[in-house]
């Protein structure tokens, strides 16, 4: 029980925000497995259209500070990258099968600099002769 006028109204204040903070992220776990489900049906325009209003709930609750802005930000990501492949399936088909067939990347291996490999070479020589 509050002592004060002030504790007690601080104390209603809480309640009031835990049920309101409670109701947001119900309501973003909601959104959430309503995306992954219409992805799974692999349904583009709902997938889309599901994934647009959870970003946006992710953004709302990101702003008052409900949802770390990185969590938002590292969702969001997944999203983009999930719709991504959706978008472009048939593409993303075909690009794995090229990976595994045994394709190089064309960039030349780094060199090493001579100077380098002479000096440790030449140091260990010399430690090596003054030792017999």
């Amino acid at each position: 029980m509050a002592n004060t006028k002030s504790a007690s109204k601080n104390a209603r204040k809480s309640i009031a925000r835990f049920e309101r903070n409670r109701a947001v992220k119900s309501k973003l776990k909601t959104l959430e497995k309503k995306f992954l489900s219409s992805l799974e049906s692999k349904d583009g325009e709902e997938t889309r259209e599901h994934a647009r209003i959870f970003i946006s709930a992710l953004d709302k609750a990101a702003k008052g500070a409900l949802v770390h802005r990185n969590k938002v930000a590292r969702k969001k990501a997944s999203i983009a990258k999930a719709i991504s492949g959706i978008k472009s399936g048939a593409k993303s088909a075909k690009a794995p099968a090229k990976g595994k067939s045994g394709a190089k990347s064309t960039k030349a291996p780094a060199k090493v600099k001579s100077g380098a490999k002479s000096t440790k070479a030449s140091a260990k020589e010399k430690s090596s002769e003054e030792t017999t």
